[in-house]
């Protein structure tokens, strides 16, 4: 409860320099919410922490290296604890998963355009229905997710923006994610309609 309230989203870098643009503002919030992220987990452990911790520092790491390539020159630090909401969120509405054996493959399904090619996919908390965040495709945009590990996919709608083509929210990801692992690193993400 306390990593949903501290934290706005998280990133999913992608190889490629061009995958997410490089605008700082993005980068650096992508780099806060990551460095809070990580903080929380050290602040509050649990049998994962260790692993979300390496994999959020692989995470930080990259966009470092973005943000050097950028010319991002922000002094970037972990932001306070937020309060938690006075209301609940607003409900997304629910996004569809796609069973296991799509058959996608490294191209996808041919339902979309495949976008963000070469990305990791990561997620950010959030207390909602499926969605995403992204800061490549408008608010609006559905996507659709696919991992090339397990063949899971999911279909979601972007609800918020990011410093990244893509993240999944907690029930979005854990629909699609291998036991044990908080990133998708071989993933196919289309872009639908």
């Amino acid at each position: 409860m306390a990593a949903a309230a501290l934290l706005g989203g998280g990133l999913a870098v992608g190889t490629g320099l061009g995958n997410a643009g490089e605008n700082c503002d993005g980068l650096d919030t992508a780099l806060r919410n990551n460095l809070t992220f990580i903080a929380d987990q050290r602040a509050n452990p649990d049998a994962l922490s260790n692993d979300r911790i390496a994999n959020r520092q692989a995470v930080v790491d990259l966009i470092q290296q973005r943000r050097a390539t950028a010319g991002c020159t922000a002094d970037v630090s972990v932001d306070a604890p937020a309060a938690p909401p006075a209301t609940a969120p607003a409900q997304q509405p629910p996004a569809q998963a796609a069973p296991g054996g799509t058959g996608s493959g490294q191209d996808g399904t041919g339902a979309g355009e495949v976008v963000c090619k070469g990305s990791t996919v990561t997620l950010f908390n959030e207390a909602a229905g499926p969605a995403a965040s992204s800061g490549t495709f408008p608010v609006g945009t559905t996507l659709k997710v696919t991992n090339l590990d397990n063949d899971k996919s999911i279909t979601v709608t972007v609800t918020s923006t990011s410093g990244s083509c893509i993240l999944l929210n907690d029930a979005a990801f854990e629909q699609v994610r291998e036991a044990g692992r908080f990133v998708i690193r071989r993933a196919v993400v289309e872009r639908l309609g």
